[in-house]
């Protein structure tokens, strides 16, 4: 299914699949629409109380509010300890040749990662370039987020530099776009999701990463807590998750960064010695939980 240098084996699930994430957004934009629900962007939103909404235009009533921000969770008022935001970011390149692909193989559109730390991701994509993303990126001291974090010309060289070791044929092919932006990440690495029926708050978020469809499960479950409806999906063991608060600064920027530089340091040296290092493994897992 796919030819990767120096690896020694993998393992292979059907129970994936790939789409195009700024597609899914605009069709699912498009169908909430058309069922009268009216979509306000470019609105900030400052802090949320029960049934108001305060943002730079002003405020808005509601009677249910639902806060999924994600990786912007930190720009509300008093959460910037709830979720921390960690950019990962992706490169992809021009169109690889039907010759170069026969070699590499990918022909269903795998999607695939390996076992390092510091994670990797990629696939092929429907017009046939090689997507291609990881973690590597700085945490930003007091939990920023901005617009120009997307953007890391070290870590994009890391990455391309990581494609061509797994994919040498790639190599040739010039690296046309590059792109990123913060994910959300609980202090236990656990997602959860939330609703208060006396408030009429709820939220939904912490997916790591794993957000493309984690977030369907999580709209799904709120509709059902909202409702009241007694469903299955309300008595999965996310629903009514606390995560612990993420330390206060500056003991958060340094164990973040230091984890980063801990997990590098750690796929290094398996790489040049060819077992595990055991020592950044415990040490990685005060961090993320075992996770």
């Amino acid at each position: 299914r796919i030819r990767v240098s120096g690896v020694e084996g993998a393992a292979f699930t059907p129970h994936c699949a790939a789409v195009h994430p700024a597609k899914l957004v605009r069709g699912l934009a498009r169908a909430v629409e058309s069922a009268g629900v009216q979509v306000y962007e470019r609105t900030r939103v400052r802090s949320i109380k029960p049934q108001s909404v305060q943002t730079d235009h002003g405020n808005v009533s509601a009677g249910v509010v639902l806060q999924c921000l994600e990786g912007y969770t930190p720009q509300m008022s008093g959460q910037h300890r709830k979720l921390l935001p960690l950019y990962s970011l992706m490169i992809a390149t021009e169109p690889l040749s039907e010759e170069i692909w026969q070699q590499i193989g990918l022909t269903q559109r795998e999607t695939f990662t390996d076992g390092r730390h510091l994670l990797i991701y990629g696939q092929r994509t429907a017009d046939d370039r090689f997507a291609f993303g990881g973690r590597g990126a700085p945490y930003h001291f007091g939990s920023a987020v901005k617009g120009r974090f997307d953007q890391n010309p070290s870590v994009f060289s890391s990455l391309e530099r990581v494609l061509h070791e797994l994919f040498p044929l790639s190599s040739g092919a010039a690296v046309t776009h590059r792109w990123g932006g913060p994910i959300a990440v609980p202090r236990d690495w656990t997602a959860s999701v939330q609703f208060n029926p006396e408030t009429s708050i709820g939220s939904a978020g912490g997916y790591v990463g794993d957000g493309l469809s984690t977030t369907n499960l999580a709209g799904r479950t709120l509709a059902d807590l909202v409702l009241g409806v007694d469903s299955e999906l309300v008595h999965l063991p996310w629903v009514g998750h606390d995560s612990p608060r993420w330390e206060p600064e500056p003991f958060r920027w340094m164990g973040v960064n230091t984890g980063r530089g801990l997990a590098s340091w750690a796929d290094r040296s398996e790489r040049i010695h060819g077992v595990p290092a055991r020592f950044a493994q415990r040490a990685l897992g005060l961090f993320t939980g075992g996770h």
